[in-house]
Order: C-alpha cells, then sequence, then structure tokens
C-alpha cells in the first residue's frame, strides 16, 4: 500500500511557502554570538576552527569580527580573513561596524592588505525608542546611513546595511532609512529583530513591506533576517 493511501498530508495543500530563490546563511558566532556575559571571548586558534567548521557545513558567509572595537578585535579579523584567502574557502567573510567612518576604516584597510572582499555590515538603531535614547534625530541617521554606505562603497566594500529594533520602527523611518542607504550602493539589508519581538505575523508584513521598498528603488538589492531569542518570541 502507498503511503499517500494511508496519509492525507495536509502540509502539502493550497499554495506553497517555499522561497523561489535559494536561501543564505550568515553565521553570526565570531561576533554577536561573543556579546553574551556568559561568553569568554576564545584564543584565535579557536575562531579558526570554527571558521573551518562553518565552511565543512556550507554556511555562505560568516561575520569575523568588528575590527573598529580595537587592536586584539582588529587582529583577529585580520588573522580570520587570511585564513580564508590563504585556505580558498568557500566562505565570505563580513564585519560589523556603526555607521560611522571609524568603524569603516579598518575593514577597509584589512580587506586591501588581504586581498579579498569583505562586506561592511553597517549598523544603525532604527526605532522610535532608540532614537530617542540616543537623542538622534531622524535627519542625523539619514546623514549617519548616507555617510557611512558612500564611505564604503567608494573604497570597493560590498555593504549590508543593517537597521537595529527594525521590528518596532515606524514605517516612514524605515522608507527613508533603507531607499538612503540602498541609493548610496548598498547590496544588501538587514532586518533585525534585537529584541526578540517579532511574531510570524509581523515578520511576514514587515518583509513584504521592505521588499516593496526595494521595488520601488528599482535595484537588485537582498533581504537578511538577524534575530534575536530575548522574549522567547523566536
Amino acid at each position: 500500500m502507498l503511503t499517500n493511501e494511508l496519509i492525507y498530508d495536509w502540509n502539502t495543500i493550497g499554495e506553497s511557502n517555499k522561497p523561489n530563490h535559494p536561501i543564505e546563511f550568515d553565521d553570526e558566532t565570531l561576533r554577536d554570538g561573543l556579546q553574551s556575559p556568559s561568553v569568554i571571548d576564545p584564543p584565535i586558534e579557536k575562531k579558526i576552527e570554527l571558521l573551518h567548521l562553518m565552511d565543512n557545513l556550507g554556511i555562505d558567509t560568516a561575520d569575523i569580527g568588528l575590527p573598529g572595537a580595537g587592536p586584539r578585535a582588529r587582529q583577529d579579523v585580520l588573522h580570520l580573513a587570511a585564513e580564508i584567502a590563504n585556505n580558498r574557502m568557500k566562505i565570505r567573510p563580513n564585519c560589523a561596524a556603526r555607521t560611522v567612518r571609524a568603524d569603516i576604516q579598518p575593514i577597509i584597510d584589512i580587506s586591501q592588505e588581504i586581498g579579498i572582499a569583505i562586506e561592511a555590515c553597517t549598523f544603525i538603531g532604527s526605532s522610535s525608542i532608540r532614537q530617542y535614547a540616543e537623542d538622534w534625530t531622524l535627519e542625523k541617521m539619514l546623514q549617519a546611513t548616507e555617510d557611512a554606505v558612500r564611505f564604503a562603497t567608494e573604497h570597493n566594500l560590498p555593504v549590508m546595511y543593517v537597521t537595529e529594533d527594525t521590528t518596532r520602527a515606524r514605517p516612514d523611518t524605515l522608507r527613508k532609512l533603507y531607499k538612503t542607504a540602498i541609493e548610496c550602493g548598498a547590496k544588501r539589508v538587514c532586518i533585525s529583530d534585537t529584541v526578540g519581538h517579532a511574531t510570524p505575523k509581523g515578520t511576514a508584513e514587515l518583509v513584504k513591506f521592505i521588499k516593496q521598498i526595494i521595488v520601488e528603488t528599482g535595484e537588485d538589492v537582498k533581504i537578511d533576517w538577524h534575530g534575536h531569542q530575548d522574549l522567547s518570541c523566536l
């Protein structure tokens, strides 16, 4: 007797939610994963071991650090980038950076020294509560976005533009931020649920909204998702 004669599978009924394009994975272990108070920043040998494990698993990209954080962070990123280049690893590196030139310059320097492309993941808070906490105006955020993304692209860095706390940000703010970043050369944008606020429905609506912004720009831009488990909503 065939399986379909014994089981009626409701999971196969109706329209499929399967995406019509490949899904890529970006591993944050070596940067975001080291921010927990209970985590010890491992020696570079362990980081290199983790990088090879990611590559063996077929992970597409990896955040290898925030070199603007200080000398040790810069040195570790330099070693990890060299490991990728020297071993011709398939995994592609990216680095975190605030939307300030001081964070982007070390990525430029390392990329040029090692001779490989390193994507700059330039991030900025986007919700009203972040604006209130940081005493930012929208104009200041747009100016920082434009300056950072243009600075990176002018130095031949691919750019992912990251908005922190996207899942609590206002639509008009997101539209202006993303359009500015894309117009300045960002080829990826990252929606971030940095406080674990999103639900599946909210996530779907937000992704749909960001996709529409990209369509309006007429550019070929990929969407990344960065989620946290803070409130057990993941």
